[in-house]
């Protein structure tokens, strides 16, 4: 099936700020969507964004991105065969040529990626993850489904005067099916708003539609208050674990870790300490994501080795296959976050994703903070490759229209969660 035409224009995203919206249309009249989002909090080492750099929207524009869609890549790409997604993004890497997708912008390549896999599944009238598996050849026989990770208290750069660490997480793993474990966590995001008035603290939102509450003592106060919350929501810590996400290459300066809220400065080994005793305070704590910098290599294996929960790379490994390599090699973590944007195809995103399983390494697939789409593509990915959560926040319409169409699928499939056994490999 060739793809006649290729068409692309810039879209608002829900940092207010714009993003990119791409529509594929095959010889057959089939039509593929796909828009995509940025991170307000992103890795060094990820997918160039290419943004305008003029006043308009204060630099943040992406019509030089939606220009190389249009005039750049459309055209090399027409006529090509739309069923052969790998050859489709490897012929965008080539057009760009740099490492990080920097000349066309990763944001503009993966627009077009995601919307040709959309035209082909319709086109093949399959749900976009059976495409996935089809196209891609996965060895995978059953579909298991992800549990939910919902973001329900946030600070960092996603949100003002809250904490130094960044994402605070329920993680249901007792449901029966994915609509009991969206339930137990949205009432838990609601009991800790009760839990938040009780205590005369504000219930604003930040970025992803988790709580940003200002005027906490610690980085340690999210935990109480989510414990407290689980509790109010009539579960215990066998229903609903805490994940964590401290993005501490955003608090590595100069050599160590600046906790502002605490007034403390700490070493790649202070701050293995400093996680290891909320561990031990607190057991419901069932995954950790990026503890350390993101090229703080010589300390990740540290904390995965004496740690017995999973520790996940995200600013370390970027979603990137090469540097999820080294990971491995230097058993640096045991888990890895996935983010389509990362890295900037389809086909890159899956071939990280087998390389974790290949190496029973969890995955977990996410949304990311600042400037998130309505596209529900990272849910269709997670479910194609057996991911063991999906990552996101439990309110705004960009969120969650995820857990609705994770609900969707689990209607379609009649499959289960994860749910205990989140540490295996399926």
């Amino acid at each position: 099936m060739k793809i006649k035409s290729i068409t692309a224009r810039e879209i608002l995203s829900s940092g207010s700020t714009p993003s990119i919206e791409v529509k594929v249309t095959l010889q057959n009249g089939t039509t593929g969507k796909a828009s995509v989002p940025f991170g307000a909090s992103a890795g060094i080492h990820e997918a160039y964004v290419l943004f305008d750099g003029a006043k308009r929207y204060s630099g943040k524009g992406m019509l030089k991105a939606v220009n190389n869609i249009n005039k750049k890549i459309a055209p090399n790409l027409r006529n090509k065969d739309a069923f052969d997604q790998p050859a489709i993004d490897q012929l965008m890497i080539d057009i760009d040529g740099t490492k990080n997708k920097k000349k066309l912008g990763g944001n503009a390549i993966l627009a077009v990626s995601v919307a040709v896999a959309r035209a082909a599944a319709n086109a093949q009238k399959l749900p976009l993850y059976a495409y996935i598996r089809k196209a891609y050849q996965l060895p995978i026989k059953k579909y298991v489904l992800p549990n939910p990770q919902m973001v329900v208290i946030e600070g960092g750069k996603h949100a003002d005067n809250s904490t130094d660490m960044q994402e605070y997480m329920v993680a249901p793993i007792k449901g029966n099916s994915v609509k009991e474990e969206v339930q137990a966590g949205i009432e838990v995001y609601l009991a800790l708003k009760k839990v938040l008035k009780q205590k005369n603290l504000d219930t604003n939102v930040g970025n992803e539609g988790a709580y940003a509450p200002a005027g906490l003592k610690s980085n340690e106060s999210p935990l109480q208050l989510i414990r407290a919350a689980i509790k109010k929501a009539g579960y215990s810590k066998k229903d609903i674990g805490i994940s964590l996400d401290p993005a501490t290459s955003e608090l590595f300066h100069n050599g160590k870790y600046h906790l502002k809220k605490e007034k403390k400065k700490l070493t790649s080994v202070g701050m293995i300490n400093y996680f290891k005793k909320w561990l031990k305070k607190y057991p419901e704590i069932i995954t950790l994501e990026d503890p350390l910098h993101e090229d703080d290599w010589a300390y990740w294996p540290e904390i995965t080795r004496t740690t017995k929960i999973p520790i996940i790379g995200d600013d370390l490994t970027v979603t990137n296959p090469e540097r999820l390599q080294r990971a491995i090699d230097t058993k640096a973590i045991n888990a890895i976050l996935i983010k389509l944007n990362q890295i900037g195809t389809l086909t890159e995103t899956v071939q990280t994703c087998m390389l974790a399983r290949n190496n029973n390494m969890m995955t977990i697939v996410s949304h990311r903070g600042g400037g998130e789409t309505n596209d529900t593509a990272m849910v269709d990915l997670a479910v194609a490759v057996n991911a063991a959560f999906i990552k996101v926040g439990p309110s705004r319409g960009e969120r969650v229209c995820k857990y609705n169409r994770l609900m969707e699928i689990a209607d379609e499939l009649k499959a289960k969660p994860v749910g205990k056994n989140f540490r295996i490999i399926h």
